[in-house]
């Protein structure tokens, strides 16, 4: 072991016997709160799959309690100034970069997400608030729409109290990404964080009660999806749910949703393409093409899984990138030499395992990796997996497997990658690489995806829009297009004169 990971190890040992000396509690009305049913569930570390905690596992009551605490906050929150709320949320990004290092050591130890990006993801959750915070003012901003005899004029008002259900791969970034916008709307939120990896929504639930928002303003209820996450998509007073997750869970929202006619925004699943032509510069390509399969142990939605590579540079491309994959790191989350920690949880590891037996049966080949890790028999350790030989109409290049696995398929020519890359069911990104740049904006405009690299990995800028087409999702993420949705458009119409009414039974 290397000093570093010595030393991150000697951190994590009183954080960890902190938490597991109680049960986790929900944070409701401004408060911790162990819920009233008593009921826990586990929470797991993927390292060694050893119990980090008991969780308090919320259940109607708990989430009717934190929507009427939240409905309650709502009636002040709405009507603080564009400045007040800009300075709360600039406050709550001051208080996360001081805490940086606990939440990005929790983070790793709860997901099994390497430090090397965690530690980034916590700066960039600071960010996330403070991109929001400096549109607060704004928020409520709408157009001048003159007529001839009227002047319109439009303004947003926030929606209501809101309910957030967050994923567990990078949970306190993309938790940061679905609140702070509905906080700087005006707006109250029900977080509720996949149970696998509840640990850091807490800290998030009393950075912003010790950065002064009102009590009630920022709810936390733990539970189970069919319990907890029911209750919360059912519940009158949630005007809307903000969902990232598997896209069948998805579908049974929406349905949840609908006797209350729930407004809803899913960031849902992805099988993204990164097609690679052959007058590309090959070394980015590569490099891109690694790195966005492999980094956060290829748990993120808009991983490039399928690789599309023209035939005349496919052979020497793909003897360059088992070289790399094979290279690649499996490790201790902790470790800074790692790459790819473990998976988050036995019954994703089993999944991800799964698709390495589907792959083979299917005729696919293995040119790296393809089974767990050596590296620890007792956390979900799998080892960067490349499969070549693989066609369209197989599972592992139609199915998500949201792992560190790799399908490579051939292309001839700039119609059939397109047409590959369309092969799908889901439609979030896409990536492409090539010098020609008529090209480059043709292929972009006939993707069917939400977003599109070109000649880029996936870089986000905070107000471009984010999100998918197809089984991918609903609505958009990031600046303006997130008050599109947590906030209602009012039209208001204004006589300019006498201009004429109908006379009836006059």
């Amino acid at each position: 072991m290397t000093d570093i990971l010595n030393d991150h190890l000697k951190k994590v040992a009183p954080l960890r016997e902190r938490i597991r000396g109680d049960t986790l509690p929900h944070f409701i009305g401004g408060e911790p709160d162990p819920g009233s049913s008593g009921l826990t569930f586990e929470n797991l570390s993927p390292v060694d799959n050893s119990k980090l905690c008991d969780v308090a596992r919320g259940q109607a009551a708990e989430i009717g309690k934190a929507a009427s605490a939240a409905e309650a906050a709502f009636a002040d929150w709405r009507r603080a100034s564009g400045k007040t709320r800009r300075q709360i949320l600039h406050r709550i990004a001051d208080l996360i970069l001081s805490r940086r290092e606990e939440i990005a050591l929790l983070e790793c130890l709860d997901t099994g997400q390497t430090i090397r990006f965690m530690k980034a993801a916590a700066e960039r959750s600071a960010e996330n608030y403070r991109f929001f915070a400096d549109r607060a003012s704004e928020a409520a901003d709408g157009l001048a729409l003159p007529a001839e005899a009227h002047l319109n004029y439009t303004t947003r008002l926030p929606i209501g109290p809101v309910g957030v259900i967050t994923p567990w791969n990078t949970p306190f970034m993309l938790s940061t990404w679905k609140i702070a916008p509905a906080l700087a709307a005006g707006c109250t939120v029900v977080h509720k964080p996949a149970e696998w990896s509840p640990l850091t929504a807490m800290i998030l639930a009393e950075i912003g009660q010790e950065a002064g928002l009102p009590a009630g303003a920022h709810n936390l209820v733990h539970g189970l999806g069919e319990e907890a996450g029911v209750a919360l998509t059912e519940h009158e007073a949630i005007k809307a749910i903000a969902f990232v997750g598997e896209s069948a869970t998805g579908s049974k929202i929406m349905a949840q949703g609908a006797p209350t006619l729930k407004r809803v925004h899913f960031e849902l699943g992805g099988k993204n393409p990164v097609i690679v032509f052959e007058d590309a510069d090959l070394d980015r390509a590569l490099d891109a093409a690694v790195f966005m399969i492999y980094s956060l142990n290829g748990e993120r939605c808009t991983s490039s899984s399928r690789l599309l590579v023209q035939r005349g540079i496919h052979d020497d491309f793909v003897e360059r990138l088992a070289a790399r994959v094979r290279n690649i790191r499996v490790g201790h989350p902790l470790d800074p030499r790692t790459e790819i920690g473990p998976l988050i949880h036995p019954a994703h590891f089993e999944k991800v395992l799964g698709y390495m037996d589907v792959a083979k049966a299917e005729g696919a080949t293995v040119a790296a990796g393809g089974a767990r890790s050596a590296y620890s028999g007792d956390g979900n350790f799998v080892s960067a997996t490349l499969f070549t030989g693989v066609r369209t109409d197989m599972r592992i290049a139609q199915e998500e497997i949201f792992g560190p696995v790799l399908s490579v398929i051939p292309f001839e020519d700039e119609e059939e990658a397109v047409r590959i890359g369309n092969d799908v069911r889901y439609g979030l990104a896409g990536y492409l690489w090539t010098r020609d740049v008529a090209r480059a904006h043709r292929v972009a405009q006939a993707l069917d995806a939400g977003m599109i690299w070109i000649n880029s990995q996936n870089v986000r800028h905070l107000p471009s829009p984010f999100g998918g087409t197809k089984a991918s999702g609903i609505g958009r993420d990031g600046g303006d297009y997130s008050f599109d949705f947590y906030m209602e458009t009012k039209n208001i119409c204004v006589a300019l004169g006498d201009h004429g009414i109908p006379r009836l039974g006059a």
